[in-house]
């Protein structure tokens, strides 16, 4: 039987994992999901560990629904409020999108810059100004938060487990930032998924999500490997027309409640 074998949130884009034994999903994907983002303070272009990967070092925790804790290492805790909707809205760009959204002000600033010895802000997005997925891979009205293109990320256990095997050391799911982990299927079986139903929620299967420097990022101490795996070992045998997959980029159909431990059933 298939099963939810992980389920996490990032609140702070690029920031540590949350790992949850049970999540709601709204309209952007798992509730509280990226829903936070450092920007570059001049241009406002989205920073991720691919150029600081001393951001593996960043937590960021919801505080209820209206706050965020930070912490790092060497740094005092910071607790930032969610921004008013009278907030100054600020220019950012992530990827290809362009939007404006509320800048969560100074103090945050100042803790970011001083952690990562860069001017940056922290920004935040509401529902309301969500991005919308791209439509060759989703339908009018698909959105998406910070996440780099989909709402939710998918990736198999027996997937891992074969690329582990393949590259001669164990590594670590987290390198790959995945949401939800399914358990119980053989390796890379989601390639072929269309759609599934886990507990009440229906999900589509978008496309494979490419992969890139990142993941040879240890995603506890954020040194990068020498050998660039398991980067290098994925080029050899999940390379297609110049990008490299791994996992399966999932749009929900509705919202409602997951818990660690579901069934899951292939639909399609």
């Amino acid at each position: 039987m298939l099963r939810l074998a992980g389920l996490y949130r990032y609140p702070l884009k690029s920031a540590i994992a949350e790992p949850l034994l049970e999540a709601r999903v709204d309209a952007l994907g798992i509730l509280g999901d990226r829903r936070w983002m450092v920007v570059d303070a001049a241009s406002g272009r989205f920073l991720t560990q691919r150029l600081l990967p001393q951001m593996t070092q960043l937590q960021a925790r919801w505080q209820g629904q209206a706050q965020l804790l930070l912490s790092a290492p060497g740094m005092a805790d910071l607790l930032v409020a969610l921004p008013a909707e009278q907030a100054e809205l600020r220019d950012v760009t992530i990827w290809r999108d362009s939007l404006q959204v509320p800048d969560a002000g100074e103090a945050a600033a100042r803790w970011l810059s001083q952690l990562l010895g860069r001017a940056c802000r922290l920004v935040q997005i509401p529902e309301a100004r969500a991005r919308q997925v791209d439509a060759a891979y989703a339908e009018v009205g698909d959105k998406v938060a910070f996440t780099d293109g989909f709402p939710l990320l998918l990736i198999g256990q027996g997937s891992l487990d074969d690329l582990s095997a393949r590259v001669g050391r164990a590594l670590e799911m987290l390198r790959f930032r995945p949401n939800l982990v399914v358990e119980g299927a053989a390796p890379y079986a989601e390639d072929d998924w269309k759609r599934i139903r886990i507990g009440n929620l229906e999900f589509r299967v978008a496309k494979g999500c490419s992969r890139c420097i990142m993941t040879t990022l240890d995603p506890h101490s954020g040194e990068r490997s020498a050998d660039r795996e398991p980067l290098a070992t994925l080029q050899r045998y999940r390379e297609r027309d110049g990008e490299v997959y791994f996992g399966q980029n999932l749009i929900a159909g509705g919202t409602g409640a997951l818990t660690l431990g579901m069934p899951v059933e292939i639909l399609e």
